[in-house]
């Protein structure tokens, strides 16, 4: 594959890496503007998916994840800050007893226009009545495979029919923005491309097939198993796909659409050009680090500051760590920074 070696970005003067005439909102050196957060709730999963845990999780001496209050500091604080999406991530955030106070503190907050929750679907059928009535409004179900048998050598679960079910309650209970991602795996779903793009005739999802990225313990898995998002968009473009505009509070997935499909395809493709580019998004571990990049640095603590209401100091050190943020995550020269595995961030 060739992979660039560098994103193009356009570094602002030093006196313009804060808008103007809009200083609220959060834009870095590059002129990147940041309206989307991506909040983990706890680093814990049940699943054994053989691209992030394939041991299962390993229990750590880890603080304890964020609380309800802290939670509500950072919404409010990043609120102010232009932020206007926030999607809830884990480990498997339904995992937590209040998951439902979680997303009714998070909508309640203003300024907040959606929030979001990616889940693996363990709970969907029992959970997803309260997390709709708390005011969710859009979910997202990690689904890798359509055949039961693969689904369970994928995540080590056998729940594929029980998390289809979930899917038709969300659907049931009004909740029309539903996602569905699905990793690229070589040697397990890309036979499937069919059977998805069936399933897609009648089922008004949005299907993110997924580059598998590299990261800190998969090196040997990546290699065997990855497979480029480029070959699977020159497939739908000569299928009759067509791409869609991309809105400001997107996630970074090229989404597609067909006349004779319910649902829509999108390419998550972070080894592409200028992936970086258009970067919107910043995340929060469980343990109340900032983390500019899924694939960075450690993370900055920022739980110091969430022990009161000084939301103007808090503001203050987000704004100054994002001077940091650097101009690409640097994967295409096989960086992976401090990320083990995606339960750490969710992805």
């Amino acid at each position: 594959m060739n992979m660039p070696t560098h994103i193009p970005l356009r570094v602002l003067p030093a006196d313009d890496v804060q808008l103007r005439n809009d200083a609220a909102v959060l834009q870095d050196r590059f002129g990147r503007r940041f309206s989307y957060l991506r909040l983990s709730v706890t680093d814990v999963c049940n699943f054994r998916c053989n691209y992030c845990l394939p041991d299962g999780y390993q229990c750590t001496d880890t603080p304890v994840p964020l609380t309800l209050e802290e939670i509500g500091r950072i919404a409010r604080t990043f609120a102010a800050m232009g932020t206007r999406k926030i999607r809830i991530t884990g480990g498997e955030p339904s995992l937590r007893k209040d998951l439902p106070e979680i997303i009714r503190v998070l909508k309640s907050t203003p300024g907040i226009d959606t929030v979001a929750l990616t889940t693996n679907g363990y709970r969907l059928t029992h959970q997803i009545e309260s997390w709709v009535n708390a005011g969710l409004d859009q979910l997202n179900v990690s689904i890798d495979s359509l055949d039961p048998q693969q689904f369970r050598a994928i995540t080590g679960h056998d729940k594929l029919q029980e998390i289809l079910s979930g899917l038709d309650m969300a659907r049931s209970l009004g909740l029309t923005r539903i996602k569905v991602n699905a990793v690229l795996l070589r040697g397990f779903n890309l036979t499937e491309f069919p059977q998805f793009l069936h399933w897609l005739k009648d089922t008004d999802v949005s299907l993110r097939f997924i580059e598998l990225m590299q990261t800190g313990d998969n090196e040997e898995f990546f290699r065997a198993q990855h497979v480029s998002g480029d070959d699977i968009r020159a497939r739908l473009l000569q299928a009759g796909w067509v791409q869609k505009a991309r809105s400001a509070d997107d996630g970074p997935a090229q989404e597609f659409s067909h006349a004779e499909y319910a649902g829509r395809i999108g390419l998550i493709m972070p080894y592409s050009k200028d992936f970086c580019s258009t970067c919107n998004r910043l995340r929060i571990s469980a343990q109340g680090k900032l983390h500019l990049c899924l694939f960075g640095e450690e993370g900055f603590d920022l739980r110091p500051l969430l022990q009161n209401d000084d939301s103007v100091s808090l503001e203050m050190r987000i704004r100054e760590l994002l001077r940091d943020k650097k101009a690409t995550h640097f994967l295409e020269e096989g960086k992976t920074g401090a990320v083990r595995h995606f339960a750490m961030l969710g992805g």
